[in-house]
């Protein structure tokens, strides 16, 4: 399951190596819902999943933007408040009871299944969405590992004078870069309310207010992957996101700005696409559900998987 700021994708698969076909389905967050409610949204859904399924669903990989302690409860979520102090992992453990439940970010478990799409242990991963997630893979492992948090790279300060991020500081990549980011700032050009399919016509057909809009966050987004490169040298960076995928040619404009960025002697990380597209938070949590169930009966900390 990946539970996003806008909506929640879910997919159930059989073991390894079976055919059938995965059940996929997702659903999108009431506005200005508070947080029982949305528990009554979520539970809704988890209830069709499990009577759609075939056999008991035995584990879950959930892929969560919010930040949550050691016990599954939610520190912190900007784009959610209300789900501050919400203990998780018990609500998901009524909701799916006999389900070993494993928790993880969303960025990072994005990261961890591209690296495996790829066929590359050296990556940084960027995904442009309602909020920007990010996660770093070395040698095969998550940097800096599950243990001692996740890398936060969409909050990263890349301007101390910029708009104010979700998070209360000034100038994250997220506060510039993440799809409401970008929404916002063709509003302010355009000199009316945009939606996300008018700014696809608008950056397809060269309308300036889109296309200026579109490339500042392109922009800050090259100084964002340039910085990690200097910190990581990483093979690949990987973009990925719905809103990012949503826009042919975005991260080739990424690419054409952190080219300017580069300086001597510094090879740049190459740039691409997300593999999986905007499916890679859930692939990722498919895998941390696949290990879960491999681990059912020994503990189930994630910093003791085989793979996080």
């Amino acid at each position: 399951m990946d539970v996003g700021g806008t909506k929640v994708a879910l997919r159930v698969e059989s073991g390894e190596g079976d055919a059938a076909t995965p059940y996929e389905t997702s659903f999108r967050w009431a506005v200005g819902a508070d947080v029982r409610e949305d528990m009554t949204a979520l539970a809704a859904c988890l209830d069709r999943v499990r009577q759609s399924s075939a056999a008991p669903i035995t584990a879950a990989g959930i892929a969560m933007p919010a930040t949550l302690d050691p016990s599954g409860t939610v520190l912190t979520w900007p784009n959610r408040p209300g789900w501050t102090g919400l203990d998780l992992r018990a609500e998901l453990r009524r909701m799916l009871p006999g389900t070993v439940i494993s928790c993880a970010d969303d960025g990072d478990l994005a990261a961890l299944a591209e690296a495996r799409a790829i066929g590359c242990d050296d990556i940084v991963y960027l995904g442009v969405g309602t909020g920007i997630g990010g996660g770093v893979v070395l040698g095969g492992r998550l940097c800096p590992g599950p243990a001692r948090g996740s890398c936060e790279l969409g909050h990263l300060v890349v301007d101390r004078t910029g708009a104010v991020c979700d998070c209360g500081r000034r100038g994250c990549v997220q506060a510039a870069a993440s799809g409401p980011a970008i929404l916002r700032r063709a509003e302010g050009l355009r000199g009316s309310a945009v939606e996300f399919t008018e700014l696809q016509e608008a950056w397809a057909a060269g309308i300036p207010w889109g296309v200026a809009a579109i490339d500042e966050g392109c922009a800050v987004l090259a100084a964002a992957v340039v910085g990690a490169g200097e910190l990581f040298h990483q093979e690949v960076t990987v973009i990925g996101g719905g809103f990012a995928g949503g826009l042919p040619g975005f991260v080739d404009l990424v690419e054409q700005h952190a080219r300017r960025l580069t300086r001597a002697g510094v090879p740049q990380p190459r740039i691409a696409s997300a593999r999986l597209g905007g499916l890679s938070s859930l692939d990722g949590a498919v895998l941390l559900a696949r290990d879960a169930s491999e681990r059912a009966g020994r503990p189930t900390a994630l910093q003791e998987s085989k793979w996080l």
